[in-house]
């Protein structure tokens, strides 16, 4: 039974994981960030097939009800509904927002990518979005060729009264200038799976909330 969108966190890290060939080794990588109790966990690997796709994310599931963090499958609400994930994230290419609210009722968490674009956002919550994504805001190695957004958008989107997700490029450096300017949720890959030590970058990120008062 996946997790009432209510009781969802509205504010931390948002681990997405990385593009990882091997489910074994794709559980070996999150479990440890997965400790640390991120606000939600994406579940998106691009080189993957839709078989692999399918054991990817019911491997993860499991892993995420049992640290009480929500799994939300990047691109694919059908497969989300499907395996009874708690949502899922669609960008431009992947379908009608509205439609997937419509087919998936309320209890959905559906998360959309919004780039550099308020008119989007504003789109995204009129069709059923749960949050809305804005970004690159910085240089990001997942997509170096992402559309730049500004965090004046951040701003201006407190008005649509949803979570706001930062990402692109973002460190415990460079994420606290962003949550002041509204972000809700810092979006990672990168800087957490290619860093020495995952654990210690996590730790880093939920500090920025932590130390940040808006």
């Amino acid at each position: 039974m996946s997790l009432h969108p209510t009781l969802w966190p509205r504010r931390g890290l948002y681990v997405i994981t990385p593009d990882e060939t091997s489910t074994e080794r794709l559980l070996a990588r999150v479990t440890p960030v997965l400790g640390l109790a991120p606000a939600l966990l994406q579940y998106r690997n691009k080189l993957a097939d839709p078989a692999l796709r399918r054991e990817q994310a019911a491997a993860l599931l499991p892993l995420c009800r049992e640290h009480g963090v929500p799994l939300i499958v990047n691109d694919d609400w059908r497969l989300a509904a499907e395996l009874d994930a708690d949502g899922a994230h669609l960008g431009g290419d992947d379908g009608d927002l509205r439609e997937a609210r419509h087919a998936v009722g309320t209890e959905m968490i559906l998360g959309a990518s919004c780039y550099d674009s308020i008119e989007r956002a504003r789109r995204a919550a009129d069709d059923g979005a749960s949050y809305i994504a804005f970004g690159a805001f910085h240089l990001s190695g997942t997509k170096p060729g992402a559309r730049r957004a500004q965090p004046s958008l951040l701003r201006e989107a407190a008005a649509l009264a949803l979570p706001r997700v930062a990402i692109g490029g973002i460190t415990p450096s460079n994420a606290r200038p962003l949550i002041e300017a509204g972000a809700d949720l810092v979006a990672v890959i990168g800087g957490l799976f290619d860093a020495p030590d995952p654990q210690a970058a996590a730790r880093a990120y939920i500090a920025c909330f932590e130390e940040t008062h808006r």
